[in-house]
């Protein structure tokens, strides 16, 4: 299932992004745009898991995470704690599709 994969992507591009210094400096060299991007992934990937009856706590936090992601500190929180939970969630809606098969 695409939602799946969507939670896999958005969970690695949230890790890549809670590196300490690393993503911070990237966010402010971007000029938050990958706060927006991030934004607009997670709700698309908040559409597809609805779509496809699956878990979306992930993708919400995500979005969440993009709003506050601009405060320093806790945008380096936010950004683990959700890259986290949406690995977490891709895993277990992986193994759920394997079974199904």
């Amino acid at each position: 299932m695409i939602s799946t994969t969507l939670k896999w992507v958005t969970g690695i591009l949230e890790g890549l992004l809670a590196i300490p210094i690393a993503g911070g400096l990237f966010i402010l060299g971007s000029g938050w745009q990958p706060l927006i991007f991030m934004f607009v992934l997670h709700l698309i990937t908040l559409i597809f898991s609805v779509k496809d009856n699956r878990f979306s706590v992930g993708s919400v936090l995500g979005l969440i995470t993009s709003v506050v992601g601009i405060i320093p500190g806790i945008g380096w929180l936010m950004h683990t704690i959700t890259a986290i939970v949406l690995i977490i969630d891709a895993s277990i809606s992986s193994k759920a599709m394997n079974k199904a098969k």
